[in-house]
């Protein structure tokens, strides 16, 4: 199994903490934040390596870290070749890029470089091991309002996805899709006729949405504190929240 991490976002909503330096390198309780990441990856099985997507402006800085870093598994930084918002590949754009480069053909595992969990992703990993399907972690937000805001699932009785609406008026359920994704290795020639047909190739879960009517799509609750890291209250609260543990 591979492990992506998806890191070649521009993070212009954290300047200037994030004019010179990527967000996952970003430091939280100590760490860079992509140490959390891989450190929550770390009891799933199997992982051979972990594949950070970054972009031109920033490789270099992943490249430092990577032969620093004292990481749970291999690590392999690659370049998207972009250099600013205008000409990024977009999130699934750098999945691709990375299934490309890296000759893929086994199952993955997604992460956005700026996710945050509290308890580790080890359920995560037997729960996908028991599917054929792609699998999307799934966070419960507590409140219809507050859901709003996200990309809103509803589930079956078997976990299997039945809905997915992007920051709908009504929303259906209090679980939102997360950046935390499982494709097994049959679906991956998906991905190519996603682009290929046109698709957006940037929010990384406008690939489930695509997915989940032609094929089977199962969710795994989030246990813990989940955070997306994408604003200075958000970062100010994983400070906290990540500080606190240690």
């Amino acid at each position: 199994m591979q492990l992506i991490v998806l890191a070649a976002g521009y993070a212009t909503r954290l300047y200037p903490l994030t004019r010179d330096t990527p967000k996952p390198l970003l430091p939280v309780a100590s760490r860079p934040m992509i140490e959390h990441v891989l450190a929550a990856a770390a009891p799933i099985a199997d992982i051979d390596l972990a594949i950070v997507v970054t972009n031109d402006r920033f490789a270099s800085q992943f490249d430092s870290w990577a032969l620093a870093t004292q990481a749970p598994f291999p690590v392999s930084v690659l370049n998207d070749g972009t250099s600013s918002n205008d000409d990024r590949l977009g999130a699934i754009g750098d999945l691709h890029k990375a299934l490309k480069t890296h000759a893929i053909d086994d199952d993955v595992i997604v992460i956005a470089g700026d996710n945050l969990f509290t308890e580790p992703l080890g359920e995560f990993g037997k729960f996908c091991a028991g599917k054929s399907t792609p699998c999307l972690g799934v966070y419960d937000v507590g409140s219809i309002e507050e859901a709003t805001k996200y990309g809103v699932v509803a589930i079956d009785e078997n976990a299997s996805i039945t809905s997915f609406e992007e920051k709908p008026a009504e929303p259906k359920s209090t679980l939102i899709g997360i950046a935390l994704y499982y494709y097994p290795q049959a679906v991956l020639s998906e991905i190519d006729r996603y682009l290929a047909e046109g698709n957006n190739p940037d929010q990384p879960g406008r690939l489930i949405q695509w997915l989940y009517p032609q094929r089977a799509v199962h969710a795994w609750p989030v246990p813990g504190q989940w955070l997306d890291v994408g604003s200075h209250e958000t970062l100010a609260e994983a400070q906290e929240i990540f500080g606190r543990r240690i």
